[in-house]
């Protein structure tokens, strides 16, 4: 425990001031957090198969290139770079014929590593587009994964007794899910109201901050899934007592893409 709060103190004393600060600090912290997202992405796969020096060399390449694509974007407004993503096809296809040897690398090798891309390169932009847009809405976001998963821990910690999906993820219950949505949606639904806005229903605040809730939960399940899939703990060990960079990324990056799907009525 004393492990996982320094590990904790220590991260939250860097992103907090890079947060408030926002534009270019915050964007090339946010550029740095994807790369290392990608790797940890890279290196559970290489536990079963080692993925080629030049293919991972192209997975960074392209990643950047979508993440840095969105840093002049200073509204919510969503569109795809159809150039991106036929680059990002192109980049990791060819390959499986140049190498012409599937226990090098293989086509399922490729789409692995394009849905990866394009799962956090997406994820890793919205971050920067909403902070860009409004400091206030972005601390709304990140209020409910860290209320969710703080009080879902204590809650399950203390009355935790009946396991929810024990195969995925052992530790998790239901009394955890149950207190971890409760505060999760009545903190950041008073946050957004007071601080974000005060136009938009407060009923509606509250059945979306739920909705989010849930998905950022299921972030987790999901996350835990490709864990148990290649048999680790964690992705990485860069925050001790928290594991990597995808352990505590993962809700925040489904509530980043469940927000794209509400961001017309909030």
């Amino acid at each position: 425990m004393k492990t996982r709060i320094i590990s904790a103190v220590v991260v939250l004393a860097i992103f907090i001031p890079l947060l408030v600060v926002g534009g270019k600090w915050f964007n090339f912290g946010i550029f740095l957090v994807s790369l290392l997202g990608l790797k940890e992405f890279i290196n559970i796969k290489c536990t079963k198969k080692d993925v080629p020096l030049f293919i991972k060399l192209i997975s960074y390449i392209v990643m950047a290139i979508i993440v840095l694509s969105s840093l002049e974007q200073q509204q919510l407004s969503f569109s795809l770079d159809y150039r991106l993503l036929s680059g990002l096809f192109i980049a990791l296809l060819l390959p499986t014929v140049l190498y012409h040897d599937r226990t090098k690398y293989s086509v399922n090798d490729a789409f692995y590593l394009i849905g990866g891309i394009l799962f956090l390169g997406v994820s890793m932009s919205l971050i920067m587009l909403v902070r860009n847009t409004s400091l206030c809405l972005t601390i709304y976001l990140f209020l409910i994964t860290i209320i969710t998963d703080t009080y879902a821990y204590f809650t399950g910690m203390l009355l935790g007794r009946h396991k929810l999906l024990e195969s995925i993820s052992p530790k998790k219950t239901w009394e955890g899910v149950i207190g971890g949505t409760f505060f999760g949606v009545l903190v950041p639904s008073v946050f957004y109201h007071f601080l974000v806005s005060q136009v938009t229903p407060i009923y509606v605040v509250i059945i979306v901050t739920l909705l989010l809730s849930i998905l950022g939960q299921f972030g987790d399940l999901t996350f835990s899934c490709i864990k148990r899939y290649f048999g680790k703990k964690d992705f990485s060990n860069i925050m001790p007592g928290h594991g990597g960079i995808l352990d505590r990324l993962d809700s925040i990056i489904f509530v980043m893409l469940g927000f794209v799907f509400f961001m017309t009525i909030l």
